[in-house]
């Protein structure tokens, strides 16, 4: 009997211990030499940004202990020193229960670490190539002032040089292929040209295709640990704004390019997702809710954004539902309203090359400053477009509309839809007023939501567009 007592307890002290053990997700001793403040601050990279994970006192002892009771995810983390705000950088992944020791005046130098294979690989890096660095740019400057008859001495020192860069990184990454130095060290990697495509006299359009079409080929989009790496965000942002036309439909194959291969349960997928959403509903340029109604349709639509609270969803929906219609090249939608007179009229019935449609109100400010520019366009364009005038009045305050239309002298068609019977407000998405939209001869949506002081040059450019088309299409012929 007291034999399994004892064998008990000391089974019940096993456990509760290895409970108690496993409270400590992660622990960092750290030992900074020269650094006399009282606290550090433990941050990580994260899209754009840092985040802070937590801030951690000195210790009696004279030393910093970080630790927590839940895992750190994986990535690279700054060790942050106020008020300096000096900071060295730490791989955090599987290894989360190590020591450091190092130097403010040179950390990478004098960086030491035990426990963490991850970080010594990636100080020893750091230190390998910063002195292969110093050795390419002494070569270099030395390049620059050689005779002619040295020069290819010199050029084939430079040679040996990157050949051991070479074989260091080939070491890492067959060594630890599945390692985050090994992912950090192959995006650093520039795009490999063909022989063909580094000649002199090579196609500046083709070599754009290939790099274009291999940018990624370095960086593994399905490792979540990159999202908490200071180059990743730049990198697709580079690719976004620099290498994809700023179209929508290219801009929606680079999103799709840059999600698909992501992990669709990972934080970075959540990240990107989210950011390109946002970036596109906020975007002031014409046409660019195109790609915002693409991210919806194609991602939150199919359920790929659990994450998204109801309200929010159902708003980001909605939102995508509304805009759709009234995309840049899609059908305008069809309206029945009332001229002063009470004839009615319907888009559909309007017969001209250009039809603009200009949404106002008569209590509205910034229609009151467009008014004189909106007289201006239509003395210059009356021969070439049809315009009709929204007011946005409702009920009995429809009078306000004629009132200010003879005040102001309004001669282009007015029109009004007292009781909404139309829609145009949920149809047009009209949340504010002035709003103009242009359409082509087959009520096809070419241009909206522009101010009133860009219409001449919009409509200049649109007409010589059209033109150039039309002389194009009758040479063919």
């Amino acid at each position: 009997m007291y034999k399994k007592i004892f064998y008990l307890f000391i089974i019940s002290f096993i456990s509760i211990h290895f409970v108690q053990a496993e409270k400590t997700a992660y622990k960092i001793d750290l030992d900074i030499k020269n650094f006399s403040g009282d606290e550090v601050i433990l941050a990580s990279y994260y899209g754009n940004s840092n985040t802070i994970v937590d801030t951690f006192p000195r210790s009696p002892k004279g030393k910093f202990l970080l630790k927590g009771d839940e895992q750190l995810e994986g990535g690279v983390y700054l060790v942050i020193m106020p008020p300096a705000n000096n900071f060295f950088e730490l791989i955090i992944d599987k290894e989360q229960i190590f020591t450091v020791t190092c130097d403010t005046v040179d950390f990478v130098k004098t960086m030491e670490i035990n426990g963490s294979e991850e970080n010594k690989i990636f100080y020893d890096y750091l230190r390998f190539i910063g002195q292969k660095r110093k050795e390419a740019e002494a070569l270099n400057k030395e390049l620059e002032t050689a005779k002619e008859k040295d020069k290819e001495k010199i050029q084939k020192k430079r040679d040996v040089l990157d050949d051991e860069v070479t074989a260091y990184f080939n070491k890492i990454t067959e060594n630890y292929p599945r390692s985050l130095n090994t992912n950090i060290i192959k995006a650093a990697q520039p795009v490999k040209m063909p022989d063909e495509l580094q000649k002199p006299d090579a196609d500046d359009g083709e070599r754009y295709k290939y790099y274009k079409q291999h940018y990624f080929d370095n960086l593994d989009l399905s490792d979540d640990r990159m999202l908490r790496t200071n180059f990743l965000f730049k990198r697709i942002e580079y690719y976004m704004n620099k290498l994809t036309p700023q179209i929508p439909d290219s801009i929606n194959l680079s999103i799709d390019r840059i999600l698909t291969p992501m992990r669709k349960d990972g934080d970075m997928f959540k990240y990107y997702l989210v950011h390109f959403l946002n970036h596109y509903a906020k975007s002031k340029v014409v046409g660019m809710d195109a790609v915002y109604v693409h991210i919806v349709k194609k991602y939150y639509e199919q359920g790929l954004a659990p994450w998204t609270d109801e309200k929010t969803y159902k708003k980001i929906i909605d939102n995508a539902k509304s805009l759709e219609p009234i995309l840049i090249g899609k059908i305008a939608p069809d309206f029945r309203m009332k001229k002063r007179d009470g004839t009615p009229i319907t888009l559909s019935e309007i017969e001209a090359d250009y039809i603009l449609l200009y949404f106002w109100d008569a209590d509205c400010g910034h229609c009151k400053k467009a008014s004189p520019q909106m007289k201006e366009f239509y003395k210059k364009y009356k021969d070439k477009i049809q315009m009709l005038a929204i007011c946005t009045e409702v009920g009995e305050e429809v009078k306000k509309c004629w009132e200010t239309i003879d005040e102001r002298e309004y001669e282009w068609m007015n029109i009004v839809d007292p009781f909404l019977q139309s829609r145009y407000k949920q149809n047009y998405y009209i949340k504010s007023t002035p709003q103009i939209f242009i359409l082509d001869k087959d009520k096809k949506i070419i241009m909206k939501r522009i101010g009133a002081e860009q219409l001449s040059d919009v409509m200049d450019k649109i007409i010589e567009r059209d033109q150039k088309k039309w002389e194009e299409k009758n040479k063919e012929n």
